[in-house]
């Protein structure tokens, strides 16, 4: 469900999978190729949300006033809130990134982790453990941010294919 706020109304690219019963309301920016799927609230009532290009957003999922950059995995039940996700990253399940934090590019948040509010994740790293601390990323696990984004892709575009022959408009 999509609904405007304070006149605003959330904006998806065409080439976008948004679940049916997912929620999307003010100053939302989904990207194209980006997937957004069920029970997922992008609450853009306080600030924008974006969600760039070929990013996921994974069921059960809340973002308020986030910035998700591109090829980006937010796992199932993340909180991303005020705060901001560069390209190339992986939010971990159950995790929460608060307001005014940064996890830059080619990082991974471990699930359930929490990074602290203003706490900054460096480039290749990952940030595990409640309040999160970080260490440099193994080369595979650098790999795995990239599988999984792309899964997530292929993925979507099948799901905006069975939509289509379905003749709904998602």
């Amino acid at each position: 469900m999509q609904r405007p706020f304070d006149g605003t109304t959330p904006r998806v690219a065409d080439e976008a999978f948004v679940s049916e019963m997912a929620y999307a309301v003010g100053d939302v920016d989904v990207g194209p190729r980006a997937s957004i799927w069920p029970f997922v609230c992008l609450r853009g009532d306080g600030g924008t949300v974006t969600v760039g290009e070929e990013s996921n957003v994974q069921e059960f999922t809340m973002l308020h006033g986030a910035t998700i950059g591109e090829e980006v995995t937010i796992g199932h039940g993340a909180v991303v809130d005020y705060a901001t996700v560069h390209d190339h990253a992986l939010v971990g399940m159950g995790s929460a990134v608060m307001g005014g934090a940064t996890v830059e590019s080619d990082c991974i948040v471990a699930a359930n982790a929490v990074v602290r509010q203003g706490q900054r994740v460096p480039s290749g790293h990952m940030a595990y453990g409640i309040p999160a601390e970080t260490r440099p990323l193994t080369d595979e696990q650098l790999a795995q941010i990239g599988e999984t984004h792309e899964s997530y892709v292929e993925l979507a575009a099948t799901y905006r294919g069975t939509a289509a022959e379905a003749g709904t408009d998602d």
